[in-house]
């Protein structure tokens, strides 16, 4: 990577702060406050900031889990089931990301994977910008991914898919993501997908059509023929106007505003007193010197 060359890491934000809570024990605040979230979210954002790659980041969050999706579908996934002491951490968690020096994109009409899609679209190809790394193992944002250009990393497991892994994991392109999910189902978003269409025949016809909108209505059209053809086509038959409902859930959009330009995601350092004060105020000792370098 030449000096003019950066990289750009976009952190699902929720995702993390999700996992830390079920990581992390729980602590409180001087005041009564669970923090215990939002600690292991300082300390995993601290670990990725320390890579020498790292050099310009944003982090989106899900303000609120519900989203103008909602207004489309009963069934698309809500607030309910989320633990209130993980709930009443969404704002602290957005607040110590600041703290951190790090953009915060913080989601109430869209969701935190259509503000990381609307970045992806605008700086992929812009100049000076090697690679765009989506931090999060969400299957929605491996629609995304273009070659080596733009790729998920999964950081708990290590793993980083560029589109020739999205084609191995999945079976089919990023450009069939959308459609895969409508028609297999996504159940961490409440979409129940088709019956009959299951991971490995979907992704059989979708490498060959990409899209359900070109799958043949009669089976005996179908230039690949998976086992129960018929019936499948019968169940798709059955739930097209379901199916278009679906993938319209599932595609990200990518007109989220965004005012940031990429210099202005450049890290250069923990600002110290707001994080300081922040460490004090939630009862974070213990991190408050994890920092390894401080803005000027």
């Amino acid at each position: 990577m030449s000096a003019a060359e950066v990289k750009i890491h976009l952190v699902d934000g929720t995702y993390e702060l999700f996992r830390a809570y079920f990581a992390m024990p729980s602590i409180h605040a001087p005041d009564g406050r669970p923090v215990g979230a939002v600690r292991g979210l300082i300390q995993t954002l601290l670990v990725l900031l320390r890579q020498d790659d790292v050099t310009h980041v944003a982090c989106a969050f899900d303000h609120v889990v519900e989203s103008f999706r909602n207004d489309l579908y009963e069934g698309y996934k809500t607030s309910a089931g989320v633990p209130e002491d993980l709930m009443s951490q969404f704002d602290l968690a957005e607040r110590a990301t600041a703290a951190l020096n790090v953009a915060v994109w913080p989601m109430v009409e869209f969701e935190a994977d259509d503000a990381i899609a609307t970045a992806t679209e605008k700086w992929r190809d812009a100049d000076g910008v090697q690679q765009i790394v989506i931090c999060s193992p969400d299957k929605d944002l491996t629609q995304m991914v273009r070659d080596d250009r733009v790729v998920c990393l999964d950081r708990r497991r290590g793993i980083t898919l560029n589109e020739a892994g999205v084609n191995e994991k999945f079976g089919v392109s990023p450009w069939s993501i959308p459609d895969y999910l409508a028609l297999v189902g996504d159940s961490a978003d409440g979409i129940p997908g088709v019956p009959r269409w299951g991971a490995k025949s979907t992704a059989q016809i979708l490498s060959h059509y990409r899209h359900v909108e070109a799958i043949p209505k009669n089976p005996s059209d179908w230039t690949v023929t998976p086992r129960g053809a018929r019936t499948m086509a019968e169940s798709l038959a059955r739930h097209r106007r379901e199916v278009a409902l679906y993938k319209t859930l599932t595609i990200l959009r990518t007109d989220v505003p965004i005012q940031e330009e990429v210099h202005d995601l450049r890290w250069d350092g923990v600002r110290r007193p707001e994080f300081t004060a922040m460490c004090e105020e939630l009862g974070l000792r213990a991190v408050v010197d994890l920092p390894h370098a401080w803005a000027g």
